[in-house]
């Protein structure tokens, strides 16, 4: 009987040890992670610059991180970083919840995918079959080619409204009809190119699927989501319900704008659960990630079928999923979604047939740049190739040609809840800046070329115009949003 005690205060006293040393080297790797942040872009023959993730959170002015890490196919570690809420001091933790944004709609499309694969919805069908007291009115592009759920979750569907600006504490919150409907504050959703001719992201498309899912199960998506998908994935400390319920306000953490500053009635509320409703935390978003991954690979039965997850992770125009961007082939497929709400900024990224992840959350509008730089640790640290510094060489340009570049320029279209962006260019010790005039943001742009420069430090590049022999000039930025010069 003694003996028996001795080999199990052994066998205790081995268990503790061996769980000691594991903790030991991932704490260990959390710290070269922490302390090993880099820019986009190195210059060549110029010193590496390396920086902490404190050093960096205070440069962009975001006051609380959170970080799962997925590898070999269980959750790694996960951490929080900084302040949750300013007002009380709350500090972020594993369990601080985060609007997921775009990451919202992923996970929502388990919804309906569970409906397809329970034969209530076709992939490929005209979803105004299923759609009760409201319907996509029919114009001259749904004569011949309709709206699919297909086409809905792989933004191809031709649906307008890209996004979504929320709506305060104060103002009424509207019904999803009402959303559709164009009487909130956005327009009309409606389809105005044929279906299925070209890819074009839409929130608004998804905000049909929402409907969609409501008709055909006859729940709120919240309640859908709440009873068929979240618990079935490990999701315990997410929710679709908006507005958040003040029983979890303890729990939520403040958003933040470009200046740090924390927004009127701590966060906005999103009607268009399915797009951008999703609170949640980077340790469930890491458990939705193992789920498509165990389901894929065979290893265990779920919410989903492995046939439709493959379906799932089908490449479509512009290699887009069901719900999901794709990268990569074989086994370096990649299933991925950023998520941008008022004062949150997130990115997910998995992939599909090894157990590895990574998942960031913040609370601020100047997220995006910091959760680079610390994809680009994570990525290096581990091998993972999903995010690596790029080296240059830049040229040098006279002051007074940077000069015949600055002035005031204005994005050639409005954003959803912002309205009109402005940007101006400077010049700051013999260098060229952008200076953002709605998040306040200052960067350095090297010359890469004479009208060609790029930003160091998020890796965007602009690309000055110059229209004929007249002094008119506009830029784009990043290849994808174009301005004008105006003073």
């Amino acid at each position: 009987m003694k003996t028996k005690s001795i080999l199990f205060i052994l066998i205790l006293v081995v268990f503790y040890s061996c769980s000691d040393k594991k903790k030991q080297e991932i704490e260990g790797e959390i710290n070269a992670i922490e302390n090993n942040l880099l820019p986009a872009i190195q210059i060549k023959d110029e010193p590496v610059k390396k920086y902490t993730i404190a050093e960096r959170m205070e440069h962009y002015k975001v006051p609380g991180i959170s970080i799962a890490v997925v590898k070999d196919g269980e959750l790694h570690w996960a951490k929080g970083y900084g302040i949750a809420n300013t007002n009380d001091s709350s500090e972020v933790t594993t369990n601080t919840l985060f609007q997921a944004g775009s990451i919202s709609k992923p996970i929502a499309a388990f919804a309906a995918l569970k409906l397809v694969e329970e034969g209530k919805i076709d992939l490929d069908e005209d979803v105004n079959t299923y759609l009760k007291d409201w319907k996509i009115p029919d114009n001259k592009f749904t004569e011949t080619e309709k709206v699919t759920l297909r086409r809905l979750l792989t933004h191809t569907a031709g649906m307008t409204v890209h996004g979504f600006p929320g709506y305060q504490q104060k103002d009424t919150f509207p019904s999803i009809k009402t959303v559709l409907n164009g009487k909130g504050n956005t327009t009309a959703i409606v389809v105005d190119t044929f279906p299925g001719s070209i890819w074009r992201y839409s929130g608004g498309g998804f905000t049909v699927m929402e409907k969609l899912v409501e008709d055909v199960s006859g729940l709120p998506l919240e309640k859908y989501m709440a009873k068929n998908i979240l618990p079935q994935m490990g999701m315990l400390n997410s929710t679709y319900e908006q507005p958040l319920p003040e029983t979890l306000y303890s729990k939520a953490s403040a958003a933040y704008n470009g200046k740090g500053e924390i927004i009127e009635g701590l966060w906005h509320n999103y009607p268009e659960q399915a797009a951008a409703g999703l609170w949640t935390t980077p340790s469930d978003l890491a458990n939705y990630c193992l789920n498509v991954q165990n389901l894929l690979s065979g290893k265990e039965k779920g919410v989903l079928s492995k046939e439709i997850i493959e379906k799932m992770l089908t490449k479509h125009k512009n290699d887009w999923g069901l719900g999901v961007s794709l990268q990569g082939v074989g086994d370096s497929l990649i299933f991925s979604h950023g998520g941008k709400n008022e004062g949150f900024t997130n990115n997910l990224i998995s992939f599909a047939h090894h157990g590895d992840a990574v998942i960031i959350m913040t609370n601020a509008d100047n997220g995006g740049a910091l959760i680079n730089e610390i994809l680009r640790s994570i990525s290096s640290y581990y091998g993972l190739e999903i995010s690596n510094q790029k080296v240059i060489e830049v040229i040098k340009i006279p002051v007074d040609q940077l000069n015949k570049l600055t002035g005031k320029y204005k994005l050639n279209f409005q954003i959803p809840g912002i309205g009109d962006y402005f940007i101006e260019m400077r010049i700051k010790d013999s260098s060229l800046t952008v200076n953002d005039l709605i998040t306040k943001q200052v960067s350095k742009l090297y010359p890469l070329q004479e009208l060609k420069f790029i930003d160091i430090e998020s890796g965007e590049e602009v690309q000055f115009q110059k229209s004929g022999d007249s002094d008119k000039i506009g830029l784009i930025w990043n290849n994808q949003y174009p301005f004008s010069k105006i003073d």
